[in-house]
């Protein structure tokens, strides 16, 4: 695994089998890069990016089997690193959308080109002006009877299409999201497939305002993009029609469910799971084998300085962190089974299942890209000072994943549309009707009182215990903000004016109800698993859950459901010796003692590449440090300092 110059390792590796062929990557060192990205600035690092891209796109089929999901992550991870891939919302969101909303004949004209590269896309929805709220998008698509075409303009500045990844300088065509307008009449955003640049010679084509919007926080190897349409017209047949369709004499079919014509978002909101998950694991690998090889500090005066994670503090920082990345895991492979079963049944003019698809992907979108962001952090600062230098990978994967809190929905809105579901379900749930898998809990009674701690060592039954009293949590505040959007409604005010005085108390609600489908489907992952690792990840989920019961500990008191002692229990564990300590308490320092000794071997799991000196396989921490550094601008030459004195 010496893909690059500066990767994160040293030596030939004995590999799983369904990654060795990633060692052919070793001897191709065009895919490499021949000093750190962090060194060269954003226009060398676009430069780069995309010669490393033409050059995998002539190579791919000799290093992966490209209809491998996980392989072809795994080399664009080895090749781009963090900085981001010139292919990448065409691989993201441009071809899926393709594929999931275009009809026959459109498919058969643009797929099998953007399949192979033949054409490159992009995804551009986000405007200048509004981003969220997908209704007051102000780009339009006006249907002319007449020639049978769509006129798509941009109204205004902020109608301009701002962020679009691969936009600014790569793409060639984008589906472009547009206010539907037949005769006057809108009918709300809907896809349109437009050409931006020539194919023969890339340049802009008529009525086309393009470019790049400049440097981000992170993610700079991508030409995030604006976009500005000027009365630009494409034929009737560019509109994405596989659901909903426009008659050539204006004739306009809705499709049988609104949130369809969302299909491509809800698409990347259900993998933005496994994208924070992947982000998570990638530093929480780092910072627990930096751990493993820093020495710091002595326990025994006698005795040498001590591994970092040895430490109790280092544990509690780290191991949930750990527990979270495979939990996210878990419920992005769950929620992305849900798109795919939700799909099938579409084909089939099912669409039971849609709410669901749509609650669920944005209450994670929220919830996971939060956590993920702040767990990354956690990483980082675990690392001391080291975590800091872009060298560790951290920094980074930080600014990438806290992005994640704002692009395809801002995690405040995310949480009141996951909110307005469980709205809807708490009012079905009151009239006794059937409710969807992941609301059923509210139709429950479920125990008034928490029986934590009661099962002396028998954990299934005690993780049942935790899931029930999260279950508790979860229903009680989703009945409280009903209850209060009610009374305000009663008291005179409209719908929305009274939504907005609750949203806090929603997005509450949703926030735990997002958090109890991830435990409930970590407990479902566990349980299900293979005798081989089943008590591995046993003790990754009695960790999660502990560790989630001590985070809603003022919501698990609040209306008596737990005492004071059981809390106690939970809250106190850093503070008490061992041997004072109750059940609770002694569960959860068993669970970092049990994990201590697999911590390594749980990250080395995951499948990434980590971009990071610190995280080495092979522990030559400082040496590849010093490397690192050395291959920085400022140490080619002393040239610098003579000539700036010079000038004094």
């Amino acid at each position: 695994q010496k893909s690059s110059t500066f990767s994160s390792d040293d030596r030939p590796l004995s590999i799983p089998k369904f990654l060795q062929n990633f060692c052919t990557i070793a001897y191709h060192q065009e895919l490499a890069s021949a000093v750190p990205l962090e060194f060269l600035n954003r226009e060398k690092v676009i430069e780069e990016q995309c010669r490393k891209g033409s050059m995998m796109v002539k190579k791919v089929n000799e290093l992966v089997d490209v209809n491998n999901e996980i392989e072809m992550q795994q080399l664009n991870d080895e090749v781009f690193g963090t900085e981001g891939y010139p292919f990448y919302l065409h691989f993201a969101m441009f071809l899926p959308v393709l594929q999931g909303q275009t009809h026959e004949e459109l498919a058969a004209e643009f797929l099998p080109r953007a399949m192979t590269l033949g054409i490159i896309g992009t995804y551009a929805q986000t405007e200048m002006g509004h981003g969220t709220n997908l209704r007051e998008l102000e780009t339009t698509a006006t249907y002319d009877k007449r020639t049978e075409e769509f006129v798509l303009h941009s109204p205004t500045r902020s109608s301009m299409k701002w962020w679009p990844g691969n936009l600014g300088k790569v793409s060639n065509y984008a589906i472009v999201a547009a206010q539907l307008i037949i005769d006057g009449k809108r009918h709300g955003p809907h896809n349109f497939l437009v050409q931006l640049r020539s194919e023969s010679d890339h340049r802009p084509l008529q009525g086309i305002t393009i470019g790049d919007i400049g440097s981000k926080m992170a993610f700079n190897g991508v030409d995030n993009g604006f976009l500005g349409l000027d009365r630009v017209r494409i034929p009737r047949t560019r509109m994405l029609m596989k659901h909903a369709k426009v008659a050539p004499d204006g004739t306009y079919t809705p499709p049988i469910h609104s949130k369809l014509n969302y299909g491509g978002m809800v698409y990347v909101r259900a993998r933005m799971s496994h994208t924070n998950a992947r982000a998570l694991s990638k530093a929480i690998t780092v910072s627990i084998r930096y751990s493993a090889i820093r020495r710091q500090g002595r326990i025994d005066a006698d005795k040498p300085e001590v591994q970092v994670l040895d430490y109790q503090t280092q544990q509690y920082r780290l191991f949930p962190q750990l527990a979270r990345a495979y939990a996210y895991r878990f419920v992005g492979d769950e929620v992305l089974q849900l798109y795919n079963q939700t799909m099938k049944g579409i084909d089939k003019g099912e669409i039971d299942l849609l709410p669901d698809l749509h609650a669920l992907p944005s209450g994670l979108k929220a919830e996971v890209s939060y956590h993920a962001a702040l767990a990354i952090e956690q990483c980082r600062m675990a690392c001391g000072g080291h975590g800091y230098s872009l060298a560790s990978g951290l920094p980074k994967q930080y600014a990438l994943a806290i992005a994640g809190c704002t692009y395809e929905g801002e995690i405040m809105v995310m949480l009141q549309q996951a909110a307005r579901y469980l709205m809807k379900s708490v009012k079905r749930a009151a009239h006794g009707e059937k409710l969807s898998n992941s609301v059923e809990f509210l139709g429950k009674m479920g125990d008034s009182r928490c029986s934590i701690g009661l099962y002396n060592g028998q954990s299934d039954k005690e993780n049942q215990a935790m899931l029930a009293s999260l279950e508790h949590v979860a229903r009680r505040l989703a009945q409280e903000a009903f209850v209060l959007w009610k009374k305000r409604i009663e008291g005179g005010e409209t719908k929305e004016r009274a939504w907005n005085g609750v949203t806090v108390e929603m997005n509450r609600a949703a926030r735990i109800y997002t958090r109890l489908f991830i435990a409930r489907s970590f407990h479902r992952r566990v349980v299900s698993a293979s005798s081989a690792v089943r008590s591995v990840l046993a003790d990754l989920l009695s960790l999660y859950l502990h560790y989630e019961c001590v985070d809603m500990a003022a919501h698990l008191m609040h209306d008596g459901h737990s005492s004071g002692e059981q809390i106690k229990h939970l809250k106190e564990k850093l503070y008490e010796d061992l041997a004072k300590m109750n059940y609770l308490k002694k569960r959860l320092y068993e669970d970092l003692a049990k994990i201590r000794p697999n911590a390594v071997s749980l990250d080395d799991s995951f499948d990434r590449q980590l971009n990071s000196v610190l995280g080495r396989r092979n522990g030559n921490v400082y040496e590849a440090l010093f490397r690192w550094a050395k291959a920085s601008e400022l140490n080619y030459t002393d040239k610098m300092m003579k000539e700036n004195r010079a000038k004094m």
